[in-house]
C-alpha cells in the first residue's frame, strides 16, 4: 500500500535519476529501471525508505492484500498482519529465498497458496499453508494449521522458520526440503 503523495515523490525521483521505466514487479514492489548504480543510495536516502532485501538466500518483502482494511471480502486484516512479519523477517538470512503472502480470504489475492509460507484469512481465524512456490516447477502448499489466531498465526510461522533455519540444505527452498523430509515429518515436529 502506497499513498498518491509517496507514488509522486517516487515520480519525480526517478525522473531526477533519468530511470527508463517504473515496473510493479511480480511480488507487487516497484522496480525503478535503469537508473546508475551509483545513484541507489542517495534514491533510497531521498526516498525515506530503507533499502529492500530484494534478492539473496533471506525472505523477501511480504505480500499481503487489503484484507478487512479496504475489502469487503476480507475476513482478517491481512494488511496489519502482513505488515508485521515483513517488519520481523524482511532480510532475514536463510539457507534458501523464502517468500510470504497474506490474504485477507479465500480468495487469494496474495497468492497464498505459492508461496513459501502462506495465510489465508476465514470468518474462524487464519489457515497457514508451506511449502509453494511458483517458477518451472510450481509446487501448491499444503496447509499445516487453520483456526489460528493472529498471536498463533505469527508463532507458528516463527516455528516453520526455524525449523527450515535448522533442516534445509543451502539454497533449498522450503517446499524442496517437505519433499525430501515428507510433510507429515515436517507437520509432526511443528505440532
Amino acid at each position: 500500500m502506497v499513498t498518491p503523495a509517496l507514488l509522486r515523490k517516487i515520480a519525480d525521483i526517478s525522473e531526477k535519476y533519468n530511470a527508463q521505466a517504473l515496473k510493479i514487479t511480480g511480488a507487487t514492489r516497484i522496480s525503478i529501471v535503469g537508473i546508475k548504480e551509483e545513484d541507489i543510495d542517495d534514491i533510497w536516502r531521498e526516498l525515506g525508505m530503507d533499502p529492500g532485501a530484494a534478492v539473496g538466500l533471506c525472505v523477501r518483502s511480504v505480500r499481503s492484500c487489503p484484507g478487512t482494511t479496504f475489502c469487503i471480502m476480507g475476513q482478517q486484516d491481512a494488511l496489519g498482519m502482513g505488515m508485521k512479519l515483513d517488519e520481523q523477517y524482511h532480510g532475514m538470512e536463510l539457507p534458501g529465498k523464502l517468500k510470504m503472502a497474506v490474504s485477507g480470504c479465500n480468495i487469494n489475492c496474495s497468492e497464498s497458496w505459492v508461496r513459501d509460507v502462506g495465510l489465508f484469512g476465514k470468518s474462524k481465524g487464519w489457515t497457514l499453508v508451506i511449502g509453494g512456490n511458483v517458477g518451472v516447477v510450481p509446487r501448491i502448499a499444503q496447509e499445516l494449521e487453520k483456526d489460528l489466531s493472529d498471536e498463533q498465526a505469527f508463532e507458528k510461522i516463527s516455528q516453520v522458520i526455524d525449523y527450515y533455519k535448522q533442516n534445509a540444505k543451502k539454497e533449498e527452498r522450503l517446499g524442496k526440503m517437505i519433499d525430501r523430509l515428507g510433510f507429515y515429518e515436517v507437520k509432526s515436529a511443528l505440532a
